[in-house]
């Protein structure tokens, strides 16, 4: 048996939108179950977003500690953002993150992973990219607002953050997921191996 996720759309019966928000929105389906009963199903219709593991000379990761209000935590995490604009190339996004949250560029990338952050109640899917041989971007800095007006800026040892996932005190997604990713691409036939930067990603397509 090959183990690997395939795509699958089951018949939706009836279809409505009750939310709409500045960036995601609700969408409850009626959804027909193999048996034939109908199964209402609530979910967040999310656009996707991108993450970036950026690993400088020391091997320390770039790191931002933001409070997220949803779960009442200031979480240490990697820089992430929306795909705002559909058809939006990944890679561009992963670029502009780092330069606006961190001010770095990098000139090595490469994809880390592809996640569903939620599948059970979110359509999120992110693309975590692995940055190397970075160096301080040129220009101004990107004005911040918001909860971001309040982030810190770290570079923490790869290995610290891999003992405070495993010690239950690192908590967000991206950074759990892209700490262990890049541990096991490591340990496996390394990261010279890794998907290239514009990999397709089926779960949300674009155009290089």
């Amino acid at each position: 048996m090959t183990i690997k996720d395939t795509p699958e759309e089951w018949e939706v019966r009836a279809t409505a939108t009750p939310f709409v928000g500045n960036k995601t929105s609700v969408r409850t389906d009626d959804v027909v179950m193999p048996d034939g009963s109908v199964a209402r199903r609530d979910y967040q219709v999310h656009p996707g977003s991108v993450a970036v593991l950026a690993l400088d000379e020391h091997d320390r990761a770039v790191v931002l500690r933001q409070y997220r209000h949803p779960v009442r935590h200031k979480l240490w995490e990697i820089p992430a953002g929306l795909l705002d604009v559909p058809g939006e190339n990944p890679l561009h996004a992963a670029q502009r993150e780092l330069y606006e949250e961190a001010h770095v560029k990098a000139e090595d990338w490469r994809v880390l992973t592809d996640v569903y952050t939620t599948p059970g109640g979110c359509s999120e899917a992110v693309r975590i990219f692995l940055a190397r041989d970075l160096s301080e971007a040129e220009g101004e800095r990107f004005e911040v607002e918001d909860e971001e007006a309040d982030m810190e800026l770290a570079r923490v040892p790869v290995g610290d953050l891999v003992r405070g996932v495993l010690a239950g005190e690192l908590h967000n997604n991206c950074l759990v997921v892209g700490v262990l990713s890049l541990v096991a691409a490591r340990g496996g036939d390394g990261l010279d191996a890794l998907r290239p930067a514009e990999a397709p990603w089926p779960a949300r397509p674009f155009e290089s």
